[in-house]
């Protein structure tokens, strides 16, 4: 009998993994904001003489200590963009999963939707603030979604898909030669993905406290969820 019988499903631990999420968040948000610094640093100096740091048919000059100075502020928010994305798909994955044992349905995104909404084209213009709205559903279901919720998403957007912002394909050197010659849009992506930043963390401790509400009333239930559905896909 206990080969046919799983354990009844049980939340998941949430509240350090968000407050780390928020953390990096906020963090990545003051990495953005240094590249911003630098940018109008390059802009007020002026483009050198020279001309850009990509002279065209693969030649490169020598750069000068500003723009080295942005390719090691760039390198170092990339990799805090990098690791914030890390903390905050462990996030996402837990409140997932928190969703389905609170309101004991099956997710209306599969599991595989928590990495590959981000990417996937079209769909990643409404899946992840989708897997979130539903989170928060299962959690406070009186409730509509969050306005922060809301904000940070379009914000999200706007800093990523904004031809200078979190998607692009423009190297460093590129980004250098812009800031040059047409440092707003940059500044103006920049200040999105911050906006982002700080929504996200505010969105974070919202929908995490939501369902650590929800969660100190509910009641486990027995332990009666045949082995062959697993809590999680």
């Amino acid at each position: 009998m206990a080969d046919h019988i799983a354990r009844a499903p049980a939340l998941r631990p949430v509240a350090l993994v968000a407050r780390c999420a928020s953390v990096m968040l906020l963090l990545a948000g003051v990495a953005w904001a240094a590249r911003a610094v630098w940018e109008i640093r390059l802009a007020v100096a002026g483009e050198p003489a020279s001309g850009a740091p990509d002279q065209g048919g693969g030649t490169h000059r020598q750069l000068t200590a500003l723009e080295n100075s942005y390719h090691s502020v760039s390198s170092f928010g990339g990799g805090v963009a990098l690791l914030c994305a890390a903390v905050f798909l462990s996030w996402l994955w837990r409140v997932r999963d928190n969703a389905r044992v609170l309101s004991g349905q099956k997710p209306r995104y599969a599991g595989f939707w928590v990495y590959l909404g981000w990417i996937a084209p079209i769909v990643n213009l409404w899946v992840p603030r989708g897997l979130i709205a539903d989170a928060h559903l299962a959690s406070d279901p009186d409730r509509p979604a969050p306005l922060v919720l809301n904000v940070w998403w379009v914000l999200w957007l706007l800093g990523t898909f904004s031809g200078v912002g979190l998607v692009y394909d423009d190297g460093a050197d590129q980004v250098i030669a812009r800031a040059y010659s047409e440092v707003w849009p940059l500044l103006a992506s920049d200040a999105a993905v911050i906006g982002a930043a700080v929504a996200g963390a505010l969105m974070v401790r919202t929908v995490t406290e939501a369902q650590l509400r929800r969660a100190a009333t509910w009641t486990r239930p027995a332990a009666d969820v045949p082995a062959s559905e697993p809590i999680r896909p």
